[in-house]
């Protein structure tokens, strides 16, 4: 069982470096569009932040999904430093795993709430997934799974569609 959780950490090491090299190349605008906002703030405030768009005029549709992505990506980038903090200190275990997960649904959950259509149910998918991995008794075995990597891959495709790069 040792070795299939540490094989479990490994996997999860590896696709979060890769995550983090998809990433680079946003660091620097990721960095500027952080600075006017407090990046300590509580997920409602990335939420209350991001719900203010959708109600504008019907043109600023797209800049609400590249909001919503934006917040999503600030999430994901947050998860992964944590993942990767926690898998090099030490064996990490499933209720570190547990916790991570559960951040990342009910941050994505929160972002998600404040809009609607394609995009919007994406997230909702990729959070509902999230919270079925922290709530088995292996959340870093039951994250590996068809149905998460899918979720994840359609709500980052819906927000390169927005213009904003990330991997989920």
């Amino acid at each position: 069982m040792k070795s299939s959780r540490l094989a479990s950490a490994m996997l999860i090491l590896a696709v979060t470096t890769a995550l983090a090299a998809c990433g680079d190349g946003d660091k620097a605008t990721t960095a500027g569009s952080t600075t006017p906002a407090p990046t300590s703030a509580a997920p409602s405030a990335v939420a209350t932040s991001a719900a203010a768009t959708p109600t504008s005029s019907a043109g600023a549709g797209a800049a609400s999904d590249k909001k919503l992505c934006e917040a999503v990506k600030k999430a994901s980038d947050e998860m992964r430093a944590e993942m990767v903090k926690v898998v090099t200190t030490g064996e990490a275990s499933a209720a570190d795993f547990k916790k991570i997960l559960t951040g990342l649904e009910q941050k994505v959950t929160a972002v998600a709430s404040t809009g609607d259509g394609k995009l919007t149910d994406a997230l909702r998918t990729f959070a509902a997934e999230a919270g079925k991995a922290a709530a088995a008794a292996d959340p870093a075995t039951a994250a590996d799974n068809p149905a998460f990597e899918k979720a994840g891959k359609d709500a980052s495709a819906a927000c390169k569609a927005a213009g904003v790069n990330m991997v989920l």
